[in-house]
């Protein structure tokens, strides 16, 4: 329950902010439909307020949110002051927009509620790391100010990037500014930490994105009521955009806001008479739209324009409207520049942002989809495309019926053709390029070309839904056929959104208590900076962001503001299969099951790693605490020993292998020790081995060639290894320090 109650909280907070700044900006032949804006509007107004806080020194969010809820009451009184008391009527007006909201909501958190009910309130992700980085950026702007240079904020050579050299700037100029904005200011009022809420807050940002949705389609392209809900509906519950919330793609999910709003303000502009006193009405929703933009995406500001100038541009070719053109462009124009000098920062680290996209391949490759896929009918959660002749069948009737429909569009002059073509085609052009652009070079240009249908899908999915009008056509066949499809299409993202459900009910990727249990190490007084080695790039992400307060140091480039540097950490943080004690206590700690840290000056100090011969980490998907490793038959581990004496180990292995085998510990050429491992999980002491100064690989060999768990597991396996701890053991005259 506990689930629900916050993830409706953090909705309401958004529109409590947002209602007030909705009707007083909502331009006046529109003010009566002024809920539609509530929500970007709210969430507009909360990133403002936290980019001012920032800018004005102040120690974070923590310090000042509650005295900034005045901003919004204030703003709501004096809205319902100049309202004539039309308040509930408009509200009333959205009635099913509003159970849609509900209804999104509830389906969205229903699969975390049951995911992590025996965790509390939590984040979970499909497979995205992002989670983490949104969360470390909302640490720092709810418990630091920006001249705050303690713990990791100040750590250059680890946060540098580009020309920004200390954490909080990254988040105001390079990094997306506003989902951790978001997180910072409503955590603080609802007294929650960053990883609580999270997910929940990317849950938020997708349903008050529905009246957008609903204007899009009811207000650009003039369907009806109960069908503009239809396609809301689609897009609150569609694979697409369930895509981006369960792999916690705040950045996006917030451009999605401001595009619209650029997107309708472009074409409402260009429809009424071209007076600068409606270009000044329309600045207010357009100042909404840039400020999401620019805190968000900030480099999306690029090409936020295409539909916009895609519908007024075609017109203007068409009638020769040039100076129309020139006017209607400077009315767009003039809001970005008063946006853009107050986010000047924002403005001022794109040209850097692309050289990032130069230097690195970010993201992973989605499945490029086909015309069905565009409307939310897809295999699985990873997005993959239907196979066989029911695929061809149903691209081709989309396909069909989408040319048919725009045919009889065109005939009958119906103005929406011109439009859903604006929304679409050079979006979807784009998208196709940049797929076809990742196959010949092999690079991750999908992933790219999914954020860019996705930021743009409200109008993409109004448009191509024009076939709708055929169930109005004059031939009986169309409209069967528009039916017809209207039911699959229904059918197929319910059964995604069915799908979705299930697959995170077991995430793959959590903040357990494990993970959250790392906080703790922020309060040892004696642990004063840290080696991050944790193999796991969501657990090392996580303990960065609950770490900020002690200086922190990477073995591997881990993200933007997170470089490789020499380790010059007192302390080890090791997490995953290896665990190592010492003999005394004080020089190291045991956190948990999966973590602990040793002191790096301690006489006994030694360091552990995987080598060769060894799968990748695997875990039970609901139980992130219960990982193990696969060897391929003989794997080798890496023991370094920085002393100048040999140091002795005892070996503790939870293992167990697909049939009875040794396992013999081999170092230098000779064999060690043999330990019997069987078919269950069962502890394994490895006696004695002595590890010369300088350090030592040792062999893990079996006697036996390595088997196959079942037919649908082809990989040769040896040993499953669930925890190797490293045991060692005091000299019998104390060490020299």
């Amino acid at each position: 329950m506990v689930f629900f109650l916050v993830a409706f909280g953090l909705l309401l907070h958004v529109l409590f902010w947002g209602v007030g700044l909705a009707m007083l900006v909502m331009p006046r032949p529109w003010r009566r439909f002024w809920p539609v804006l509530a929500g970007p509007a709210g969430l507009a107004l909360q990133s403002l307020v936290v980019w001012l806080g920032a800018y004005a020194n102040l120690p974070g969010t923590n310090s000042y949110a509650g005295w900034t809820e005045v901003l919004p009451a204030a703003l709501l009184i004096v809205a319902l002051s100049r309202d004539g008391g039309r308040f509930g009527e408009d509200l009333a007006r959205f009635g099913w927009i509003w159970v849609s909201m509900v209804f999104c909501l509830g389906a969205l958190v229903l699969p975390l509620a049951l995911a992590a009910k025996n965790v509390g309130l939590t984040t979970i992700s499909l497979g995205s790391c992002d989670a983490a980085d949104y969360a470390a950026g909302a640490r720092v702007l709810m418990e630091f100010a920006r001249p705050d240079r303690s713990g990791f904020l100040g750590l250059t050579e680890v946060v540098s990037v580009m020309s920004v050299h200390n954490f909080f700037d990254f988040w105001l100029i390079l990094n997306h500014f506003t989902p951790s904005a978001l997180i910072a200011l409503n955590g603080t009022i609802l007294h929650c930490a960053p990883h609580e809420i999270t997910g929940l807050m990317t849950m938020v940002l997708l349903v008050t994105s529905l009246p957008l949705v609903f204007w899009m389609a009811r207000a650009l392209m003039g369907y009806r009521r109960g069908v503009s809900v239809w396609i809301t509906l689609l897009y609150g519950l569609g694979p697409v955009t369930w895509y981006a919330v369960f792999h916690v793609a705040m950045g996006q999910l917030v451009a999605v806001h401001g595009i619209v709003l650029i997107t309708w303000g472009g074409v409402a502009l260009w429809r009424g008479r071209l007076a600068w006193r409606r270009g000044l009405m329309m600045a207010g929703v357009l100042s909404v739209g840039y400020t999401l933009v620019l805190g968000g995406y900030n480099f999306i500001l690029v090409i936020c324009f295409v539909p916009a100038l895609a519908y007024a541009g075609g017109i203007a070719q068409w009638r020769g409207e040039w100076r129309r053109l020139v006017r209607w462009s400077l009315m767009m124009i003039l809001p970005l520049v008063v946006c853009g000098a107050i986010y000047a920062d924002r403005v001022a680290g794109m040209a850097e942002r692309f050289m990032l996209f130069q230097q690195y391949d970010f993201g992973w490759r989605i499945p490029g989809l086909s015309p069905e896929g565009w409307l939310g009918i897809v295999a699985d959660p990873q997005l993959s495309g239907l196979s066989g002749w029911f695929h061809v069948a149903l691209s081709l009737a989309v396909v069909g019926l989408l040319a048919t429909a725009f045919l009889e569009g065109a005939k009958s002059k119906r103005p929406g053709v011109f439009v859903a073509l604006a929304l679409s085609v050079p979006v979807l052009i784009g998208y196709g390029y940049l797929n076809l652009r990742g196959i010949q070079l092999g690079t991750n240009a999908s992933y790219d070309a999914y954020k860019v249908l996705s930021v743009f899908y409200p109008g993409v999915l109004a448009a191509l839904c024009f076939w709708v009008t055929l169930m109005a056509s004059r031939f009986p066949a169309l409209r069967l056929a528009g039916w017809a499809l209207a039911l699959v299409v229904t059918a197929g993202t319910l059964n995604a959104a069915y799908r979705f459900s299930v697959r995170m009910q077991r995430p793959p990727l959590m903040v357990d208590a494990e993970l959250a249990n790392l906080q703790k190490v922020e309060a040892m007084p004696n642990v004063a900076s840290l080696n991050m080695l944790v193999p796991d790039m969501w657990q090392r992400l996580w303990a960065n962001a609950f770490l900020l307060r002690k200086p922190q140091y990477f073995v591997t480039h881990t993200y933007e503001g997170r470089k490789n540097t020499p380790l010059q950490g007192e302390w080890d943080l090791n997490a995953g299969l290896i665990e190592i004690t010492l003999p005394d206590r004080a020089d190291y700690n045991v956190l948990s099951e999966n973590y602990s840290i040793v002191r790096l000056d301690s006489p006994y100090y030694l360091k552990a790693n995987l080598g060769d011969g060894w799968y990748e980490a695997e875990r039970l998907p609901y139980q992130m605490s219960t990982l193990w490793h696969w060897t391929k038959g003989d794997a080798t581990l890496r023991i370094d020993n920085p002393h100048d004496r040999p140091r002795r180990i005892v070996c503790e292995l939870m293992v167990r292998s697909v049939v009875p085998r040794q396992m013999q510990v081999w170092m230098g050429g000779k064999l060690m020790r043999t330990v019997k491992v069987g078919t269950k999980l069962a502890k394994v002491r490895v006696p004695e081995v002595t590890i010369p100064p300088g350090g030592a690989i040792l062999e893990l060999r079996s006697n036996l060639p390595p088997a196959f768990a079942n037919p649908k597991d082809l990989r040769p396996l040896g040993f499953a290894v669930y925890d190797l701890a490293i045991e060692v053991q005091p000299d019998s005259a104390p060490p020299e320090p």
